[in-house]
């Protein structure tokens, strides 16, 4: 299959001739109709005829100063809007919504040429590790059928991890672009809060929300990153910070640099094989050159609480719009989860509770902020598994809602603090179900976590 190639690979075949653009986009849009048959990862798909008619303009217009994603297929989650697909963020509430705009990461990805195929399933609103909190098919793991594909992103990580597509735009607010591509055993990217615009995208927490890439690889995801990141006016929370030029930092030498490692993080109280197989890539990196040290961070215990107090008050603010008068079809549609999640933001914030919870929970996450700045003093990146058990079985994680919350344990603290992490695939258990490890970097060191991320996976293969 074309789509098992590199970016990179692709675009050099494009330039030499040896495929087209037709070509690649008709293996894309095939392999997605055919394989959502049984994956379940896209809620709607363009139609066949208009994605190959746009295949053709861009061969006839095709030369070799076109950007590297020009003619690359590509997919998105179904929290973002676009004018060619419904968007429906996994939830009957907005069921037959056309937006009258599209978010800003899928124009400039169109803008750079890439070929939009499809929009990805999810949990409903983002609420769920696991893709099963849906008004739509549950997303099935490409690696097992019968485990789950994690989320909230697992629609976008299954349609990478099957080669449908070469990447697809996730979106992560504790977790959700990490986790799926954690246990799809592909690459996905958090990037730092503000580094890629918001706009076009659903909220669920908005100070937690981040846009980002799942793909094959670092380099693929740097490749990504170069296109989507950067100020946007029409988003005030969007960095003004000039972009990196990620993909020529990739090769950097990483040897002397430092990893730290959160005791907190790297107890018995999980799944061994995961804890056994994040420790071997350690001792790989190790080996590289890299130094290891131990970091004590004793609010990292408190990170879920955390968390969804937070996560929990905002969402009861964000999906307050959806009432049936405003937007949506009304608020008896709302799933379980989601109920759960806005009963206690709404509680939280609350008159009387408001002081006790929410601006109590804020205060604990400026001591989570401190304890990282912290921490970063002494090492240049953290390394933690991504998640602390591997893909479950289909409606474990749905009929548990403390286990469904636990699923993001090392993931929120990213997103609560701002900071970027990667998650890479680093094995696979004696199930064949994959494993990932994620690289935590300081704010806006997005190159650096590329970096150590890349010289791994080209030296581990």
């Amino acid at each position: 299959m074309l789509l098992e190639l590199s970016i990179d690979e692709l675009a050099a075949r494009l330039r030499k001739k040896e495929i087209t653009i037709e070509q690649l986009v008709s293996e894309s849009i095939d392999a997605s109709l055919q394989e959502n048959e049984k994956l379940n990862c896209y809620i709607s798909l363009r139609n066949k005829k208009d994605v190959l008619k746009e295949a053709r303009q861009k061969d006839l217009e095709f030369s070799v100063d076109k950007p590297k994603l020009y003619g690359i297929p590509f997919s998105v989650k179904d929290s973002y809007v676009t004018k060619e697909l419904p968007t429906t963020s996994g939830s009957a509430v907005l069921q037959n919504y056309h937006s009258p705009y599209t978010a800003t990461v899928v124009k400039k990805l169109q803008a750079a040429g890439a070929i939009l195929i499809g929009k990805n399933s999810q949990d409903s609103w983002g609420h769920g590790g696991s893709s099963e909190n849906t008004d739509f098919a549950v997303v099935k793991n490409p690696n097992n059928l019968k485990h789950i594909a994690g989320g909230s992103s697992g629609g976008s990580a299954a349609a990478v991890a099957a080669h449908l597509v070469s990447f697809s735009i996730g979106e992560d607010t504790g977790g959700s672009i990490r986790n799926p591509a954690s246990m799809c055993g592909v690459s996905g990217l958090k990037v730092t809060y503000g580094r890629v615009s918001r706009y076009g995208t659903i909220a669920y927490a908005s100070s937690l929300d981040t846009v980002g890439p799942i793909a094959n690889s670092a380099a693929d995801l740097a490749l990504v990153l170069e296109t989507i990141a950067g100020a946007d006016p029409k988003d005030s929370s969007s960095s003004q910070r000039p972009v990196d030029t990620y993909t020529k930092t990739l090769t950097q030498q990483i040897s002397g640099k430092k990893i730290g490692l959160p005791k907190q993080f790297f107890g018995d109280n999980y799944n061994p094989e995961v804890r056994a197989s994040v420790l071997a890539a350690v001792e790989k990196l190790r080996s590289l050159g890299l130094e290891t040290v131990e970091l004590d961070m004793p609010v990292l215990d408190y990170a879920i609480p955390i968390y969804y107090m937070i996560a929990a008050s905002e969402t009861s603010s964000n999906l307050a719009r959806y009432d049936g008068i405003r937007f949506g079809t009304g608020r008896d549609k709302f799933l379980p989860e989601s109920t759960r999640r806005i009963m206690l933001g709404t509680y939280a914030l609350s008159a009387g509770y408001a002081d006790e919870l929410y601006k109590n929970g804020q205060r604990a996450r400026t001591l989570l902020i401190n304890s990282y700045e912290k921490a970063f003093k002494n090492c240049d990146v953290i390394i933690t598994p991504t998640s602390p058990s591997l893909a479950q079985k289909f409606g474990e994680l749905l009929t548990n809602p403390i286990e469904n919350m636990l699923a993001d344990l090392f993931t929120v603290t990213c997103n609560l603090v701002g900071i970027p992490s990667i998650a890479i695939p680093v094995g696979r258990s004696k199930d064949n179900l994959s494993i990932g490890m994620q690289i935590m970097g300081k704010k806006f060191a997005e190159s650096s976590i590329l970096n150590i991320a890349h010289i791994y996976q080209t030296t581990t293969q």
